[in-house]
């Protein structure tokens, strides 16, 4: 599914519908960077061979980069890279019986020459995911470049105005 009218670049899966909670923070960062995306449920497990389809037609419809968040075994990112030429970009997860500890596993240890890039788990990976998805288009996008240095700037401005608020709470205590 697109999520815009633009020519998608980057291509975001989920193993299950129930990964959505987590991957909308992907979508969501995205569209806040003006970079069009599409969205798809597709099981590495369940649906292998339409997830083997999509990494492989996913270039020639202009995506550049692959996002896959997938719980449990989570072979997803493993299954898209196998079989396109584009970065992909793994994310583990929370839950199940070891709380994603599998899934982390399961994405960040790939075979030598089959590279998936992984972020943290769950919500925090899934904006991370985009991030690292924006900084591998800005190589080619200067506008996308402006937009990290002054995402950036935002982040460093947060952190020095939660500095002076602790300052100035310290100081009402002595």
């Amino acid at each position: 599914m697109k999520d815009t009218d633009e020519k998608p670049l980057v291509g975001v899966l989920m193993g299950s519908d129930s990964d959505w909670e987590a991957v909308q923070q992907t979508v969501a960062m995205l569209k806040r960077f003006g970079v069009p995306c599409e969205t798809s449920v597709c099981s590495a497990h369940r649906t292998p061979e339409a997830a083997a389809e999509y990494a492989k037609t996913a270039a020639s419809r202009g995506v550049e980069v692959l996002i896959a968040a997938a719980g449990g075994a989570a072979h997803l990112a493993g299954l898209l890279a196998a079989y396109t030429t584009l970065p992909v970009i793994g994310v583990p997860m929370k839950g199940g019986a070891l709380d994603g500890l599998d899934a982390l596993l399961s994405v960040v240890q790939m075979p030598a020459g089959t590279p998936v890039a992984t972020v943290a788990l769950g919500k925090a990976g899934a904006v991370n995911a985009a991030l690292l998805a924006v900084q591998i288009l800005a190589l080619a996008r200067p506008e996308l470049r402006q937009k990290l240095a002054a995402h950036k700037a935002t982040l460093a401005q947060k952190v020095a105005e939660g500095q002076r608020r602790i300052q100035a709470e310290l100081e009402k205590k002595t």
